[in-house]
């Protein structure tokens, strides 16, 4: 290790080649990598050989058992066939004799839990259990034993019948055997026998089968009906399955072995020996390897050092880390550019920092135990600082966590960027843009004066007329009554003037945006009101049609009222040029799905396919006296409320404006 001159520690590495061997020694070099990767290969063919033999013998002994259970399976349902047919037909019918014979079937390990006596026409007289009375022809696909069909069947052919297998009220699967007894050559009736096939199951194989598989027998459509199986082991996904016939119908009996655990001796040995021979080979080339990286390592931290330093110097962000008290350990010249204070005069300061602007002491105290809990924002926050001429500027910091090379959190980095000019210029923007709604406002109300003149001088010359009227009355002694009448539609006319007023200094006056409550049914009402007299003026009607039941949304009354009155005027412009009789203005309203869609048609000349594109440009219009304004104001406004405005063309010639309002605009 060498100290230069401005005192940054630096490792001097020499790097000396290796020299250069005989040629004969590469052999010796690779020849145990060779022994090795032999030895590894010949011990995973073993493993592979010998897993290989015990599957085989694995799968060779389960079909072995598959066939004596099948075969044991075969030998139980032939045997009880046998007994069904010795059935003595003759005596059936005395006394205990069916009951008798019955019982010993279902009492042994038969796996019949019902036996039925049918007589030459398939009637059931003899049951071991009571069966249902309103038996049917489709037997046992429905539940109802005997079925006349298979009874039928068996009789035709003079041998025992199997019944499709059947789920049971209680869930379980059973099918039926059906047994013609036949004395002196005819026919004296059927024994039929119903087998569970659980039971049939756990009779017919035995525990140390079950041990070692899981039986299941199953349908046509893969539908497992009976099932032996030992409680909680897993089976492997191999197995065996082969025709369960009798009964046959589709039914297959399969067998699926269980995981059994691995034995481990000889495998660990084996695995044990690979292993080692892999370190090996692997211990060598990986010291080989850790030796020549190091060595590049050292060279190529050292130019990434002064890599870090010289960007880190360059950018005018200010960088700075501190620990998880909050001491400073690392500012960049940035950061000392920006307050003022150099960063021997910064570094190992704990809080209060003497960049903290007094007058917001609180604000950046509660900042900072955020920052050091792990809780400041992931977007960034804005803080005022202060430089050390006294002067406060803002600043949008964002920290991340120190993490060291062992993983551990050492402290916080945070990027601090001056944003005193974006912070003017934007305050500048929102400013110019009240202007500019106010001037629109103040453009409008000016184009609509001479209608509001109108307007305002009906109830003032009504006024005139009930007070000169009053005095004539009062100089004819005329009763207080009718003085009290006239006086009243005087205050009416007054009032009506007022609130006419009152419309016009809400709307161009300017203001603070404020949300509110906003009634879209009243609202629209009363910008309908404002308007009616430019529209009297043009000979223009105007069509309403709003719902009822319009919920109210929070929203600046205000500016919204300037977006759709704009939007409004601008539709009775439109139709200057229109026929009088179809020059109406249709302005409706509806909720659909919590959103509040407002239209506004009008039958005017409509817009041009070229002006469609640039029709909410600032300061782009197709009028000869148009600021450009109106539109893009009206957008602005609408988007601000969470909200979309958009036209098309009016099939019945025009244009429709809509605008889409969420319930839950703010």
């Amino acid at each position: 290790m060498t100290i230069g001159s401005n005192g940054e520690a630096f490792i001097s590495t020499e790097i000396i080649p290796p020299a250069e061997k005989p040629h004969f020694g590469m052999w010796w070099w690779w020849l145990p990598r060779l022994a090795l990767i032999l030895f590894v290969a010949a011990v995973v063919a073993l493993l592979w050989f010998s897993e290989k033999s015990e599957q085989e013998e694995r799968h060779a002994t389960l079909i072995s058992d598959m066939l004596w259970l099948e075969q044991s399976l075969r030998f139980h349902l032939t045997h009880n066939e046998e007994v069904l047919g010795r059935f003595d037909a003759q005596r059936i019918h005395q006394p205990g004799v069916f009951d008798a014979h019955a019982r010993n079937l279902v009492t042994g390990d038969t796996s019949i839990h019902q036996v039925i006596w049918l007589d030459q026409s398939d009637k059931a007289r003899h049951a071991l259990q009571p069966i249902p009375a309103d038996l049917r022809p489709n037997g046992e696909s429905q539940g109802q034993i005997p079925s006349s069909s298979m009874s039928h069947m068996a009789r035709s052919l003079g041998h025992a019948v199997y019944s499709p297998p059947y789920q049971t009220q209680q869930g379980d699967w059973q099918f039926g055997v059906h047994v013609p007894v036949f004395v002196d050559g005819s026919h004296a009736g059927t024994v039929v026998a119903l087998y569970s096939i659980r039971r049939l199951l756990e009779n017919a194989a035995p525990w140390w089968l079950a041990e070692r598989y899981r039986i299941e027998i199953i349908d046509q459509l893969s539908q497992t009906i009976g099932l032996r199986s030992k409680v909680g082991a897993d089976a492997a996904g191999d197995g065996y399955q082969i025709p369960f016939d009798p009964p046959g119908h589709g039914l297959i009996l399969r067998a699926t072995p269980y995981q059994s655990p691995t034995p481990l001796a000889g495998r660990l040995i084996s695995a044990a020996l690979a292993l080692l021979a892999v370190l090996i080979l692997f211990s060598l080339w990986v010291l080989r390897r850790h030796v020549q990286h190091r060595l590049v390592a050292e060279s190529a931290l050292q130019t990434e050092v002064a890599f870090r330093k010289a960007m880190e110097d360059s950018v005018q962000t200010g960088l700075r880390a501190r620990s998880l008290e909050g001491q400073i350990t690392y500012i960049n010249p940035a950061f000392c550019r920006m307050v003022g204070w150099s960063a021997e005069e910064l570094i190992g300061r704990m809080p209060p920092m003497p960049y903290w602007a007094e007058e917001y002491i609180n604000e950046t105290r509660n900042m900072h135990a955020k920052v050091m809990a792990g809780q400041a924002p992931s977007e960034g926050f804005e803080i005022k600082l202060k430089r050390r001429n006294g002067e406060i500027f803002d600043a949008l910091i964002h920290e991340a966590p120190l993490i060291d090379s062992a993983g551990h959190h050492t402290g916080w980095m945070g990027s601090v960027v001056d944003i005193t000019e974006r912070v003017r210029a934007g305050d500048l923007a929102r400013q110019q843009e009240e202007r500019l709604q106010a001037s629109a406002r103040l453009i409008t109300m000016g184009e609509m004066a001479s209608s509001l003149a109108h307007e305002l001088n009906q109830p003032l010359s009504a006024i005139s007329g009930y007070a000169a009227g009053c005095r004539n009355l009062i100089a004819a002694g005329a009763p207080s009554s009718e003085i009290d009448g006239a006086l009243a539609k005087c205050q009416e006319q007054a009032q009506r003037a007022g609130r006419i007023i009152r419309r016009i200094y809400e709307f161009v006056r300017r203001h603070e945006p404020k949300t509110e409550a906003c009634n879209l049914e009243i609202l629209l009402s009363d910008l309908i009101v404002l308007i009616e007299a430019d529209t009297r003026r043009q000979q223009t009607r105007i069509v309403r049609d709003i719902a009822l039941d319009l919920p109210s949304i929070q929203a600046d009354r205000v500016l919204l009222g300037q977006a759709l009155l704009n939007l409004m005027k601008n539709g009775i412009e439109s139709m200057r040029q229109t026929e009088e009789s179809v020059r109406i203005l249709k302005v409706s309203a509806r909720l659909v799905e919590q959103q509040v869609f407002i239209s506004i048609t009008d039958s005017g000349c409509g817009v041009s396919a070229e002006a469609s594109t640039r029709l909410f440009e600032p300061f782009y219009t197709t009028k000869s006296e148009g600021l450009g304004v109106g539109l893009n104001i009206c957008r602005s406004v609408v988007e601000a409320h969470n909200g979309r405005l958009w036209f098309e063309a009016n099939p019945a010639g025009g244009s429709i404006f809509h605008i889409s309002l969420p319930v839950t605009a703010a």
